[in-house]
């Protein structure tokens, strides 16, 4: 016997429902398509060809191009592809000055953040920027973690901070006196600023010695023009002679958008950051973090004071589906296949799965990201804290699957790929761009200024 369903009015049918599903799933997957693809435009184009054009208007972008005018006399534009200098990674994350603790010495990153650091707070202090040299514990809860942090105590004294101290549980709370652990370092030289200021102030250097900040700038196009490189930007051409890519999330596709093959892919993870409630500021007198794992470039949740009051927790490390991807349902079409389709990827994800999936949890769950907090400071209750936006990270990943830790800047003809410059870049950002700068001198011939 047949059986007619009976709908109520204006009800569709299931069949219709799954439908419509799947049609307003596909047209959001396009629309996200059609929002990554480049844009031209038919603005004004730029007629004079500068001598040096960086792409990126971070941090290292910033200090490069502020070194390049204080070193050389040279005409400069930086171009960024955001309203504001610093939109992303500078001006998302911890506002930490890094001692030089976690290097490997004679590494890229433990020479440039030992210069950078001390560079950093003489130029705060010169142009009248808030910053606090407040030290911070690095905390060991547990037995298994001791061999961690008595390297950690080898490469702090290798690098040659000073100050370094080895703290027993009760003089732990000499410092912290909420905190918990069985023994610690207190490093004195780490201190708190808030970056993007700092690379607002090298862009007025900048400007004030005749450079070009060009900002809603994004580079979709490179061409050869004789002895110049043409690069197109959705506000039009700007032709130049020699290219800086500081490009950040997009190095890599500016890379090879200049027809320079990067040996690596960057990859996002996105870090979340919960603030404790103002009552409970209290609870932390500047910072604390827990030993890392070594296996990974990520220092684990701890707890900052900010320069501008307030006391921040994370952040974690979660993988995001869109390079500039700040929440949970960001997605990005073109960068997620990317990613998913580069063996690197899967290599890696076969390796750290299970802490993958740690770090999944702890990002859909206030209760386990409070549970890791815990671990540093036990009287913290979870009404105590609260989201507080994040940040996304530039993760170079080779093809291999391994995480790349240091920097990496490659030069071609006439041009400098900075491929990967994660923390502590902001700490070392003036020591970065002097670096950059002196390879630019060398290979592009800069005439010095007078």
């Amino acid at each position: 016997m047949a059986v007619r369903r009976i709908l109520a009015p204006g009800q569709p049918a299931q069949h219709e429902m799954r439908t419509a599903w799947w049609v307003a799933q596909a047209a959001q997957v396009l629309l996200t398509f059609i929002a990554d693809l480049p844009y031209t435009s038919g603005m004004t184009q730029s007629h004079n060809t500068h001598d040096v054009a960086i792409i990126g208007g971070g941090i290292v972008g910033m200090a490069t191009a502020m070194a390049l005018v204080r070193r050389y006399h040279v005409s400069l534009i930086v171009l960024e592809q955001e309203s504001t200098l610093a939109a992303h990674q500078t001006g998302n994350n911890s506002g930490v000055i890094h001692s030089g603790l976690y290097y490997k010495p004679g590494s890229l990153k433990a020479k440039n953040c030992l210069v950078g650091r001390e560079a950093m707070y003489r130029f705060c202090q010169e142009q009248g920027i808030a910053h606090d040299r407040c030290g911070k514990l690095v905390v060991a809860v547990d037995e298994s973690e001791l061999p961690r942090l008595d390297e950690l105590e080898r490469r702090g004294n290798a690098n040659g901070l000073k100050g370094v101290r080895r703290l027993c549980a009760e003089e732990l709370r000499d410092y912290e006196p909420h905190v918990a652990g069985i023994a610690g370092l207190h490093v004195p030289e780490t201190g708190i600023v808030d970056y993007k200021q700092v690379t607002e102030a090298y862009g007025r250097i900048v400007t004030d010695a005749g450079g070009t900040l060009r900002t809603e700038s994004r580079v979709t196009g490179f061409r050869r023009a004789g002895s110049d490189f043409v690069l197109t930007t959705v506000k039009g051409d700007v032709p130049c002679r020699y290219l800086i890519n500081c490009g950040g999330l997009q190095c890599d596709r500016v890379a090879r958008l200049c027809g320079v093959e990067p040996g690596l892919q960057v990859v996002p993870f996105r870090g979340e950051y919960y603030e404790l409630v103002p009552e409970r500021w209290g609870l932390v007198k500047n910072l604390i973090y827990p030993v890392p794992d070594p296996r990974f470039p990520f220092l684990g949740v701890h707890f900052t004071r900010m320069i501008h009051g307030g006391v921040e927790a994370g952040p974690n490390a979660v993988l995001a589906m869109r390079r500039e991807g700040y929440r949970r349902t960001s997605f990005s079409f073109r960068d997620s296949l990317q990613m998913l389709t580069y063996r690197g990827f899967w290599k890696m994800a076969w390796k750290y799965w299970r802490t993958g999936m740690s770090e999944l949890h702890r990002s859909f769950s206030k209760k386990a990201f409070h549970h890791a907090l815990q671990r540093l400071i036990p009287e913290l209750r979870i009404e105590d804290i609260h989201p507080h936006g994040a940040g996304v990270r530039a993760q170079a990943l080779d093809p291999s699957g391994a995480l790349v830790d240091d920097f990496r800047f490659v030069e071609a003809e006439r041009m400098i790929h900075v491929l990967n410059a994660p923390s502590p870049a902001a700490t070392a950002s003036i020591s970065i761009g002097e670096t950059i700068a002196e390879l630019a001198g060398r290979n592009f011939s800069l005439p010095l200024a007078a």
